[in-house]
């Protein structure tokens, strides 16, 4: 049988790699979680790269290309489905959120990036790194407003949120920014865009008071988890620890204020930094 054609970089590399994979693995008779095993990874990792959720690294297509005998096809076409806008650490995360269905996330210290305004997103960034030229710390900033064009359907993604009540205090980028970025949270949960819940200082000790948390369910992969430190990130698909942290969101959702609660809370701050801004 002849060898499938080198990708065209200019279509959908990671879409194409995984439609090729799944035609190569189904040739050869394996399950994903048998081609799993002989890479030494779990069936669902197999079904992400497949579905095109996760990058297909160098390591792995050396494998796949022994394993399935696709004479070198995926060792040579993986770095199109590489390639990335986003820095190293976060772009996978990236990429599977663009491809999500639903996002369950808790954020602790900042208002999410798909919550973001231009404004707060510069602020953030010029944050993480004050020595940084001002048209990088402009690219980063465009890389993270095109990801909250998500939000743009209608429908798609559910997204939903639980932000820490410090995250709504933490004056990021001055009050007149802090301002804006509140009623902006505001604005896509009266619109439904966004289900915004508040974990409010009351609360006291919670279940995620170690870190962030993000979960992406896809239609046609298993779920992942992302997890993030300084300058890391880590996707996790185990299916025990995916279904442990859902358990963890969930215990968050408990723990929060209702949604009309948060609305009310994040409505009244976002007026204190406006009147504090001009008294």
């Amino acid at each position: 049988m002849a060898g499938p054609n080198d990708l065209d970089p200019s279509s959908s590399p990671r879409a194409l790699l995984g439609a090729e994979l799944r035609h190569a693995r189904e040739r050869m008779g394996l399950s994903q979680e048998q081609l799993g095993q002989r890479l030494f990874v779990s069936g669902s990792f197999i079904g992400q790269l497949e579905a095109g959720t996760r990058r297909m690294q160098p390591e792995y297509a050396r494998m796949l290309d022994e394993v399935l005998e696709t004479g070198g096809f995926f060792t040579r076409n993986c770095g199109a489905s590489a390639k990335s806008k986003y820095p190293e650490h976060f772009a996978e995360a990236a990429e599977a959120e663009a491809q999500a269905a639903a996002i369950r996330e808790y954020a602790p210290l900042l208002i999410p990036g798909l919550l973001q305004t231009r404004a707060y997103a510069r602020a953030v960034n010029r944050a993480y790194d004050p020595t940084t030229p001002e048209e990088t710390i402009e690219e980063w900033v465009e890389g993270r407003l095109e990801r909250t064009r998500l939000l743009d359907h209608p429908t798609r993604p559910l997204l939903w949120a639980v932000l820490d009540e410090a995250a709504l205090r933490r004056e990021t980028g001055g009050r007149a920014v802090m301002a804006d970025a509140l009623r902006h949270v505001s604005d896509l949960a009266r619109r439904s865009r966004a289900i915004v819940q508040v974990l409010p200082f009351s609360a006291g000790a919670h279940t995620s008071m170690e870190g962030a948390l993000k979960l992406m369910e896809f239609e046609h992969a298993p779920p992942l988890v992302y997890f993030e430190g300084v300058r890391t990130g880590r996707l996790e698909d185990d299916p025990a620890t995916v279904a442990q942290l859902r358990f963890t969101f969930d215990l968050l959702v408990a723990s929060a204020l209702s949604r009309e609660k948060s609305l009310a809370l994040i409505e009244a701050l976002a007026q204190d930094y406006t009147h504090e801004e001009h008294p």
